[in-house]
């Protein structure tokens, strides 16, 4: 059993030819759940992509010091069958941490299946930073965030109802308005107005569509599936088959609307009023940019949270019933 003390290395010690090759050797000693905390008087950053390349995603990372001189790192070897939690799971865990991802324009809710790693290598973005940001997040104080993840489903879903739908239903027939006002009024000055009173027509015909879906067939199930497990029934079979289908269609309705959104800030330059900007056309922006942060948070908690829990409810329904 190694003690923690023979389980530190300075690197500043070695050749430079001698400094990854000893940390690797060192590393592939390790037992599963052990660790090795290396000592530098730079950023080891390279050495993080280097062992991610060579050994795959069997390990965890974690700043304990960084700088002016020195560098500490602790490197944990995982446990056998225990991987990277999803965005989506973090940010079920605690949604404050979605922040984060916002922050670096990372997708946690129809992204939500990718890793921090798959996400950041797909965006070009620095992992270990964002692996810090995160777990630095655990160590700050702030108010309790919403227990969504702790609601029962039959709650969340009127929940959902209650407040996200009825954002939406009251919201983008005042979009679809301001969009078509401003198109016409500064369209020949900002051609990109056209495009986005189009990609706001469409956001409207989609989710028009995809929440009278949820309320009078997905919900119901739902809710159903909730009734028949807590009095240790069989629930009715559905038209649809197996749950999975519906969320399936939800899932890829989600992951349009949340493109054209992408799209409408892109165009707008992250909500940028030009210049020659009137109220209305700062009206439309501001509402444009509250719409998209409520889609977040509405997609995930169905996508993150209500549909992989309706997903285990039903196999475990099942299960009772064999």
């Amino acid at each position: 059993m190694t003690t923690a003390t023979e389980n530190i290395l300075n690197v500043t010690l070695l050749e430079p030819r001698q400094k990854h090759p000893t940390i690797f050797v060192r590393f592939d000693e390790l037992n599963e759940g052990e660790d090795l905390i290396i000592h530098n008087d730079h950023d080891p950053k390279p050495l993080y992509y280097q062992l991610l390349g060579e050994r795959g995603n069997i390990f965890t990372w974690e700043y304990l010091q960084q700088g002016p001189e020195w560098w500490k790192v602790k490197i944990s070897k995982r446990i056998t069958g225990e991987s990277d939690e999803t965005l989506g799971q973090i940010a079920a865990k605690d949604l404050r941490k979605a922040e984060i991802f916002k922050k670096y324009g990372i997708d946690f809710c129809c992204g939500g299946k990718k890793t921090v790693k798959e996400a950041c290598a797909e965006k070009g973005l620095d992992a270990t930073k964002i692996e810090q940001e995160l777990q630095q997040a655990d160590k700050v104080l702030s108010s309790r965030p919403i227990p969504y993840n702790e609601w029962g489903l039959d709650f969340l879903s009127d929940y959902i109802v209650n407040t996200h739908h009825s954002y939406v239903t009251k919201t983008l027939p005042e979009l679809v308005t301001y969009a078509t006002k401003v198109a016409g009024v500064h369209g020949q000055q900002h051609p990109e107005l056209y495009k986005i009173k189009s990609l706001v027509d469409e956001v409207n015909g989609e989710l028009s569509g995809h929440m009278v879906k949820e309320e009078k067939v997905l919900f119901p199930y739902i809710k159903a599936l909730v009734l028949a497990n807590s009095n240790e029934q069989i629930p009715q079979a559905a038209h649809f088959g197996t749950v999975q289908n519906p969320i399936n269609v939800m899932e890829m309705e989600h992951e349009l609307v949340g493109k054209n959104m992408d799209e409408i800030r892109t165009l707008s330059k992250n909500y940028l009023i030009p210049e020659d900007g009137c109220a209305s056309y700062s009206l439309l922006y501001k509402m444009l940019d509250e719409f998209e942060n409520d889609l977040h948070l509405h997609i995930h908690l169905e996508n993150n949270i209500l549909f992989p829990k309706a997903l285990d409810l039903e196999k475990e329904n099942n299960a009772v019933a064999l």
